[in-house]
């Protein structure tokens, strides 16, 4: 008997070791790479769609494998075409996209950093219609849009409970229509400076690139003098933007004629010194490009291409700024309309938005090759995504 008694005291003490662990904390280990990644989509159904997208979606990523777990729907709202996070990782924004009457908004949320849930906080207009991307200031304080159908551009406050100010700023862009590749005002990028003193928009049916003075302590913005830079090339439709990490250097992808040109930055001044291809030699069909990012080092940059189903790599000379192609990465899916490089710099999603999925990619810090991880998502017609670090 004292034989089974014993038996029975170990058992239970495992047991209760066992139980212990499985409602713990989770290894410090996973805990140390854990993000959130939000997944933006387009609710409106299309011919191709096969399921009909809801909102916005999550999933837990694992930095140091490259994993991918889905949360679901963690937000339902109409069209959220892009989305950011604060600089705090506590609060997610929105841009929603043909919302409807009286007109497009940003949407504020909260995010529960241990579950991924997102709370709605609030909602501003956009000043404009097809509000098509959100983006914040380094500092957090503001947050801009431009719309595709309006020709808009405008900057909000942002309060410390995360939720947003009626706009401080709307300046819509003016131009005659110069041709159906020059279609009129159609704003559709906007970068900030990682002081926060200069933001610069790519205005598509323009051909232009606008250049923003921002004073956060007196909370003002200002075109400035002149107030854009034309494209080189006619027709070429720049879409979205990205800074060099050293700020000397600004890098556009033209949607229209699928190129990425390079400008030297002084304060506002821009100067157009490369334009490259972004499509292999041997493409056939029609093509536009979508979405550019470059890595947190300064050495990659890439471009995703919609129609040749592709990301372009660049190499970046630091010095001069300028671009060496690399090759290009099948992009895994239909329609590569954003990609993403995660927070440590190794990993990159793209949001494939007729392939309803999204790919992890890994990044070759040596050469900036991008190799397919295996992981992928399912969300019908994704859009914008965005990374933030979980607790």
């Amino acid at each position: 008997m004292k034989k089974i008694a014993l038996l029975l005291v170990s058992l239970s003490v495992t047991a209760a070791a066992l139980a212990a662990q499985s409602v713990g904390p989770a290894p410090a280990t996973f805990a140390a790479a854990d993000y959130f990644v939000y997944v933006g989509s387009y609710t409106n159904p299309t011919p191709t769609t096969t399921s009909a997208a809801k909102g916005i979606y999550g999933f837990r990523f694992d930095s140091r494998t490259g994993a991918l777990s889905p949360l679901g729907l963690v937000a339902e709202t109409v069209n959220p075409a892009h989305v950011w996070a604060h600089p705090n990782g506590r609060f997610l924004y929105a841009s929603n996209w043909e919302a409807g009457v009286p007109g497009d908004y940003l949407s504020a949320f909260a995010i529960d950093r241990h579950t991924g849930k997102l709370t709605f906080l609030n909602k501003v207009g956009a000043h404009g219609d097809r509000a098509n991307q959100v983006v914040l200031d380094p500092s957090g304080k503001f947050a801009a849009t431009v719309t595709y159908n309006s020709g808009t551009f405008s900057v909000f406050g942002v309060e410390a409970d995360g939720k947003l100010t009626e706009a401080i700023y709307t300046d819509q862009h003016a131009g005659k229509p110069l041709s159906d590749k020059q279609p009129g005002p159609k704003a559709h990028g906007i970068v900030y400076s990682k002081d926060s003193r200069f933001i610069y928009v790519a205005e598509l049916g323009l051909d232009r690139v606008y250049s923003y003075l921002l004073d956060p302590v007196k909370r003002t913005v200002r075109p400035a003098d002149p107030p854009f830079v034309t494209m080189n090339a006619g027709g070429s439709g720049p879409r979205r933007l990205q800074l060099h990490p050293n700020g000397k250097f600004l890098y556009v992808n033209h949607e229209t004629d699928s190129k990425v040109s390079v400008f030297e930055v002084n304060g506002t001044a821009l100067k157009q010194i490369q334009t490259l291809s972004t499509l292999p030699a041997d493409h056939k069909g029609n093509n536009t490009t979508a979405e550019i990012q470059i890595d947190q080092t300064g050495k990659w940059l890439y471009v995703t291409n919609r129609g040749n189903d592709s990301i372009a790599r660049f190499a970046v000379d630091a010095a001069k700024g300028t671009l060496t192609p690399l090759g290009h990465t099948p992009a895994g899916g239909r329609t590569p309309r954003n990609i993403t490089i995660d927070p440590t710099n190794q990993y990159m999603i793209s949001a494939n938005q007729n392939g309803e999925n999204i790919v992890v990619f890994k990044i070759d810090a040596k050469t900036g090759d991008l190799t397919p991880t295996g992981a992928t998502g399912q969300v019908p017609q994704p859009g914008g995504v965005f990374f933030v670090k979980a607790q």
